[in-house]
């Protein structure tokens, strides 16, 4: 299945987009352990924003899920949070990005990282922010964010653990 394309906002023909649901949670956790990226402190992490996002308001996090089309029960293949950073007056941060290790490549990622841009400027949004390690099983991950048109905008060395960089990544978006 193609990527789709950068500028593009339909996901692939494999899933379809809709927001977080209760019924997710235990899918997602599912899929952020068997990616086999993430240490259990970060998953941990992540289900926090999880929980926070099925809670009215959503504590400031939103989501954005691809579910398989072709699974009469539309379960999560992959699924992005993000949210206006509070000290920002146009700057979103995307805190995940995750996609089931079987749907990896068939552009679920693409789709979920477009409709959040399309979201942040729809809203009137500059930029979006991405923070990522530097540890080399995250070479996939940066090349994707490169390939989306982001670029490197700092780079902390050792922050995460020894030879684990922080990298931070932006795109500007036209208004």
């Amino acid at each position: 299945m193609p990527n789709s394309s950068p500028g593009s906002s339909t996901p692939p023909k494999a899933a379809v987009l809709r927001g977080l649901e209760p019924r997710d949670r235990e899918t997602l956790a599912l899929l952020l352990q068997g990616t086999e990226m993430f240490y259990a402190a970060e998953i941990a992490v992540a289900m926090e924003l999880i929980d926070l996002g099925l809670t009215p308001g959503g504590g400031g996090y939103e989501f954005a899920v691809a579910a398989a089309a072709n699974d009469p029960e539309g379960r999560a293949v992959g699924y992005a949070c993000f949210g206006l950073n509070p000290m920002s007056d146009g700057v979103f941060d995307l805190y995940w990005i995750a996609v089931d290790r079987r749907a990896q490549g068939s552009g679920v990622g693409r789709a979920l990282l477009t409709h959040v841009e399309s979201v942040v400027a729809g809203r009137g949004g500059r930029s979006v922010m991405i923070e990522t390690g530097g540890k080399a099983s995250y070479a996939p991950t940066r090349a994707f964010y490169l390939a989306c048109g982001y670029r490197e905008v700092a780079r902390l060395l050792d922050f995460f653990r020894v030879g684990d960089d922080k990298l931070m990544y932006e795109k500007r978006l036209s208004s």
